[in-house]
């Protein structure tokens, strides 16, 4: 009998190890039915949800408080009009642009604060007065800089986004193990090596951790910067049909922001397992 075979005893029957591996091959085996399983209870909780939204939504009044089935109606209303459209258009041209700029920041300085003690203590405080800072307060004087167009939308998208990512990549670059910068060292791997081979690569699941996160906050500064300072983009809708006290229209661009920050989150986690693989095979 080969090796790969599993051994029985005089009587034919598996040995003990042997139903230890059969015990590991049948936990394997069922594991996309669970996933199915997992799958079929979510859709049954949003089912759930939404038809006791509609039925519960239905008792109040429509001036504080709507219900699905109108705020499908509003949506395919605004979507005929084109202004969801234009309104959507307008914030992603923002939110991508910020969250590009805030991200190669947010990287770079993360990095240099991460590698270098000079560049740390010379940064170190004014990194922590801006991330302590409620940036909301600061709307008004981002209006006297920037008026009420992009400009200041861009600039308040750009600072809420870039902490997440900065502080992340501050913390990857510190997590890097030192035997590893200690051998490259004594393989005479210079700095640039040493950026290249060891510490981006064990700094990355920390700075896609910070991507996932500043996305979010992207958002928010988003709709923060479009409730404020610009009359354009998924906010100003908001604040336009609140307003009229359109309940249900206002819930269209607030569902819209809903799935625009769940398709952008996991669009980076994708990214993050196509990039550092590893991450997750060692999970």
């Amino acid at each position: 009998m080969s090796q790969t075979q599993l051994s029985t005893s005089s009587t034919g029957a598996p040995r003990g190890d042997d139903l230890g591996a059969l015990a590991d091959i049948e936990d394997i085996g069922p594991l996309p039915q669970q996933a199915s399983r997992i799958w079929m209870i979510r859709l049954l909780s949003v089912v759930f949800v939404i038809g006791a939204w509609e039925v519960l939504g239905r008792q109040v009044d429509p001036l504080f408080m709507s219900f699905p089935s109108a705020i499908a109606v509003s949506a395919a209303r605004l979507i005929a009009t084109g202004e969801l459209m234009v309104a959507l258009a307008s914030s992603l041209q923002s939110l991508i642009l910020a969250f590009v700029i805030a991200s190669f920041a947010g990287i770079s300085l993360g990095l240099l604060i991460g590698r270098y003690r000079t560049v740390e203590a010379a940064t170190d405080w004014l990194v922590n007065a801006l991330y302590a800072t409620p940036l909301v307060a600061i709307i008004p004087l981002v209006i006297l800089w920037f008026g009420l167009g992009n400009g200041a939308k861009l600039f308040i998208v750009t600072i809420l986004a870039v902490f997440p990512i900065l502080i992340n990549t501050i913390a990857g670059v510190r997590n890097v193990p030192p035997q590893f910068i200690e051998l490259g060292n004594s393989f005479a791997a210079n700095e640039r090596e040493i950026f290249a081979k060891i510490i981006l690569p064990s700094a990355l699941p920390y700075m896609m951790t910070g991507l996932r996160l500043g996305i979010g906050r992207a958002i928010i500064g988003m709709v923060v910067a479009e409730f404020f300072t610009a009359i354009t983009g998924l906010g100003a809708l908001i604040v336009k049909y609140g307003n009229q006290y359109d309940t249900a229209t206002m819930f269209v661009p607030i569902f819209v922001l809903m799935l625009l920050g769940v398709t952008l989150s996991t669009a980076v986690r994708r990214a993050e397992q196509w990039i550092a693989p590893w991450r997750y095979t060692e999970e």
